[in-house]
């Protein structure tokens, strides 16, 4: 295994008027904590965002990608309903079910200049899947 490729991280990539959304990482968790990263990057710079107050989150879904746009939504919701934005994520698994907390902030425009909405994570190329170098990937197209 390239231990290089299964460091966590996370990217951005084109799609059409919208944005494609992807986490690497060497377990399941760490590519949904990072397609995560990459969801609030879209909005504004996670490095600008202070994980001061956690919120919990849980979803479920019958599959691992269905499951993958139930979490981003969810974040998408507590973003919207709470004026906050995220920077540190942890998830686990149980069975079906997704069981995380986000650690974010209050919405600060001088300090975040969030740069757009994201409207919610699409099915549009989501997939969830285990790369042959062993890194998981977990990703879809977000509707900004």
């Amino acid at each position: 295994m390239n231990h290089a490729t299964s460091i966590p991280r996370w990217e951005h990539f084109d799609h059409m008027a919208d944005i494609g959304v992807r986490g690497f990482g060497a377990t399941r968790e760490q590519a949904f904590e990072q397609a995560a990263v990459a969801l609030c990057a879209v909005i504004a710079d996670p490095v600008n965002v202070a994980p001061r107050e956690a919120v919990a989150i849980e979803c479920e879904a019958p599959d691992e990608e269905l499951l993958l746009a139930e979490w981003l939504n969810a974040l998408v919701f507590e973003m919207s309903t709470r004026k906050m934005l995220f920077s540190r994520f942890v998830v686990r698994f149980e069975g079906t079910r997704l069981a995380g907390e986000a650690w974010g902030e209050g919405v600060d425009s001088s300090r975040h200049h969030p740069a757009v909405e994201v409207k919610g994570a699409t099915y549009t190329e989501l997939k969830v899947s285990r790369q042959q170098d062993g890194t998981w990937v977990a990703q879809c197209v977000v509707d900004v």
